[in-house]
């Protein structure tokens, strides 16, 4: 099927051109959580899913029993339609990063285009804070790269080929961090 032949494309992309930035993300997550700090992860439709996919596999478990670690996706239907109705939506992850973020914490933003401007506004300002930051986007980065210490670009354009390697890509980084922080090998 050729969903299957672009979806394999894409994996194989990205094992290629990932494993150094997948690597500097894990170090980011696992120095945050070793620290006492969390992952605020935020993104808009399939992207929020994602995000609410990867809290749940960090606050719960991804492989094995272990105590959780947190993680906050910003995904609450209130804070979301407040601020954009009292603001704007470009703002309303901004907001939002700001109301959950303490020292110490690291921001997820996903987009698979990179240009979501709500996306963008709270990577930056998460940088203003001196967060981590961390950005799932497809080819290119778009103008999240700007913002991010750490760039998870998945080599595509098409949408659900990017959605498929980010739910990958965050499987693989819950992985790493669920290794460091109960010390299984």
């Amino acid at each position: 099927m050729r969903t299957f032949d672009e979806h394999r494309s894409v994996l194989e992309a990205s094992q290629q051109q990932l494993p150094d930035a997948v690597e500097a993300a894990a170090r980011v997550l696992v120095d945050a959580y070793l620290a006492g700090g969390k992952a605020i992860l935020f993104g808009n439709g399939g992207s929020m899913s994602d995000a609410l996919h990867i809290e749940g596999e960090l606050v719960n478990r991804f492989s094995v029993d272990r105590p959780g670690v947190a993680a906050v996706a910003l995904a609450s239907a209130a804070s979301l339609t407040a601020t954009a109705n009292d603001y704007s939506y470009e703002d309303a992850f901004a907001r939002m990063f700001v109301a959950h973020h303490r020292p110490g914490d690291v921001a997820v933003g996903f987009s698979t285009s990179g240009n979501s401007k709500n996306v963008v506004a709270a990577l930056l300002q998460a940088r203003a804070l001196g967060a981590g930051t961390i950005a799932f986007t497809g080819a290119g980065g778009g103008r999240c790269a700007e913002f991010a210490d750490v760039l998870l670009a998945v080599p595509s354009r098409h949408t659900p080929r990017i959605q498929e390697l980010h739910i990958t890509i965050g499987h693989v980084l819950c992985d790493i961090v669920e290794k460091a922080i109960v010390g299984r090998s």
